[in-house]
């Protein structure tokens, strides 16, 4: 398979199959730029069109450090989409098995009584008992300190969306630490150990 400019391909490892989500092939699109990656997101995704934001693949060596997955059976209409929003990717390629296969996103530590998510350049910790977000870190965009003074000490089902704030690249990767947090954390989490039930009193 030929690859686009710039990229360079691993052997294939054996038994490994080629990288499916929820059952369809997928393919990588590389932009020069982040801003072009979430407003090619946002318009694939009002069209209806199943896409994630992820890391590139190790081997990429064109664009920047976000890539678009999609259904590679949609390429075409995803092309249409993206030419009416005046986007033109850099290279679209298709994954394949052990050849550019995107990375997550997402950087995950668990500090004990905190857990912290990464997201791009930015940081966004959470009390793993209470949910409340105790601190947002990184990015250097001018709306990120008041970012953090509306979103630290709140719960993440209290807490405002970033986005709904912030503009900045800064603050599209905090809404996507915010996501994963949420994700990592649910609401309402299911118990490791049974409850023990207690005997009830005997009638007489």
């Amino acid at each position: 398979m030929k690859l686009p400019f710039g990229w360079r391909a691993k052997a294939p490892r054996r038994g490994q199959e080629g990288s499916r989500i929820q059952g369809h092939d997928r393919g990588v699109m590389a932009f020069s730029h982040t801003a072009e990656v979430i407003r090619a997101e946002a318009a694939l995704k009002a069209a209806g069109l199943a896409v994630r934001v992820m890391g590139p693949p190790p081997d990429m060596r064109t664009g920047c450090d976000m890539v678009v997955e999609f259904e590679l059976v949609r390429e075409p209409l995803a092309r249409r989409v993206l030419a009416e929003a005046k986007l033109s990717p850099l290279a679209v390629a298709p994954v394949r098995a052990g050849m550019l296969e995107p990375v997550s996103l997402y950087q995950i530590k668990d500090f004990g009584q905190w857990l912290m998510v990464r997201a791009a350049n930015m940081k966004l910790t959470v009390d793993k008992d209470t949910r409340v977000i105790v601190n947002i870190s990184g990015g250097g965009c001018p709306d990120v300190p008041a970012l953090a003074e509306l979103l630290v000490g709140q719960t993440l089902d209290a807490a405002p969306s970033p986005l709904a704030t912030g503009q900045t690249l800064c603050a599209y990767a905090l809404e996507l630490a915010f996501r994963e947090a949420q994700r990592q954390l649910p609401t309402h989490p299911q118990p490791t150990h049974p409850q023990p039930e207690h005997p009830r009193p005997e009638q007489s």
